[in-house]
């Protein structure tokens, strides 16, 4: 009985969520794609480097 209240709390969580929400403007829309790539790009060059200093440390054996 208190799975079925919880998935009806859920449920109506959900429905306040989508009546709030709207589609961003373009503005908004490359704002977002912009920080997200350059959040990627900030992650891969740090992975890159830390290979990099890894290679410099410990070479490859082959």
């Amino acid at each position: 009985m208190q799975a079925l209240v919880k998935l009806k709390s859920f449920g109506i969580e959900c429905l306040r969520v989508l009546r709030v929400t709207r589609k961003p403007t373009k503005q908004e829309y490359w704002t977002v794609a912009k920080a997200a790539a350059l959040g990627m790009g900030l992650v891969g060059l740090l992975g890159f480097v830390v290979h990099l200093i890894r290679q410099l440390i410990f070479p490859p054996l082959a």
